[in-house]
């Protein structure tokens, strides 16, 4: 594990001297934070068999995007296995004590270990709570959602959800978004029941 260690802190370190000839400090801030996250999947997949989830969620830049509803998440894979996780924020929030997720432009990072699925995570639920009522706090713009899966005896994966969706009241609070491949059998039977419809 230290090699692996030492080897993200000199990735790290290149990636922060380049960073220093551009004018925003927010992408050294954030190489910090995914340094972080992925010194965290190295620790956890070193103890126990399982895999390591993480999130990069992207909140949009339109005005009152962001929340303090609860988001909830639910990936699964193609076949049909899932993991829910009623609480991103307390499953595993990465940004710190007292940093406030979910907000305006913002790209918070979650990590946490859990069963690993039998295949690629492929589909993605978002929902939030919606416990701010219908005020400027409750409804949410997310942008997109990146998850990355990493474990000792599955395959690293990554999907990218793209969402450009509001969550909240009076609209949905739930999206979901599904790329799981169709099987041979499924797509004929889709045109097969789409037929009708054309013909009528």
């Amino acid at each position: 594990m230290s090699n692996t260690v030492t080897l993200i802190s000199r990735k790290l370190l290149s990636l922060i001297i380049g960073a220093r000839t551009m004018a925003r400090c927010d992408v050294l801030v954030l190489s910090l934070l995914i340094f972080i996250a992925t010194v965290s999947v190295v620790a956890f997949a070193d103890r126990e068999p399982g895999c390591v989830y993480t999130f990069y969620v992207q909140t949009g830049f339109v005005e009152s995007a962001g929340t303090d509803s609860i988001i909830s998440a639910t990936i699964s894979d193609k076949s049909g296995q899932e993991i829910v996780i009623n609480n991103l924020e307390s499953w595993g929030g990465l940004m710190g004590s007292g940093y406030d997720y979910f907000e305006n432009g913002n790209v918070d990072i979650f990590s946490g270990k859990e069963k690993c699925l039998p295949s690629p995570v492929c589909a993605l639920n978002l929902t939030s709570d919606g416990s701010h009522g219908t005020g400027t706090y409750a409804a949410w713009f997310v942008n997109y959602v990146e998850v990355t899966t990493v474990g000792l005896h599955a395959n690293s994966a990554r999907q990218y959800f793209d969402f450009e969706k509001w969550l909240g009241l009076p609209a949905s609070l739930t999206a979901v978004r599904n790329k799981c491949p169709v099987s041979l059998k499924e797509s004929v039977s889709q045109v097969g029941s789409e037929i009708p419809k054309t013909l009528s």
